[in-house]
């Protein structure tokens, strides 16, 4: 198992990085939200050598224009990884499951060099989702769960295992190379 934080304007654009092989930054939310610490947190990842996710926290309503809205804020290097944070909103609303498929599809279609894949807590996995669709990955958050053992019976390829003191995960890789190599850099 690899090792990985995300981090988002939350958090230090200074992040400790030493044992990671990976990193996501949280790059945007809804249509008009951009982490004001992207570019730093950013740049960070890449000076130590991690590969570099970027997710996208979604509402409902306006997949294509949410879509098109993170492609155009999210940096684009070859071998970066873009996930779709789904889970409820601030409001309390969430996007439907469908929602959620159109915006993988659309965020694939956008940027088809790179891996998309979803993130959802294991609560929205087993009671929200009717498709099992992942995009190109399932990034699963199970707190009650030791680090690479999410308690779901799906593929996956991400565990978000403690929020404490920040947000920490495991990616099921053999070796950074492996994970490199999936996420074509």
């Amino acid at each position: 198992m690899l090792r990985g934080i995300d981090v988002s304007s939350h958090q230090s654009s200074s992040y400790d990085t030493d044992g990671l092989s990976f990193v996501f930054i949280k790059a945007t939310e809804g249509r008009s939200y951009v982490n004001p610490k992207l570019a730093a947190q950013t740049k960070r990842g890449r000076d130590a050598g991690l590969v570099v996710g970027f997710y996208h926290f979604l509402w409902p309503g306006n997949l294509t224009e949410q879509a098109e809205y993170f492609v155009s804020k999210a940096p684009e290097t070859r071998g970066d990884i873009l996930a779709v944070d789904w889970e409820t909103t601030g409001g309390g609303s969430h996007a439907s499951n469908a929602e959620k498929d159109r915006f993988i599809r659309k965020v694939k279609e956008l940027r088809p060099h790179h891996k998309v894949i979803l993130y959802c807590n294991r609560h929205f996995w087993l009671n929200y989702d009717t498709t099992s669709y992942a995009g190109d990955g399932l990034w699963i958050a199970d707190y009650a769960a030791a680090a690479g053992k999410p308690r779901i019976k799906a593929d996956w390829r991400f565990h978000q295992y403690t929020d404490d003191p920040l947000d920490k995960n495991v990616a099921d890789f053999s070796s950074g190379s492996a994970l490199r190599e999936w996420a074509g850099g």
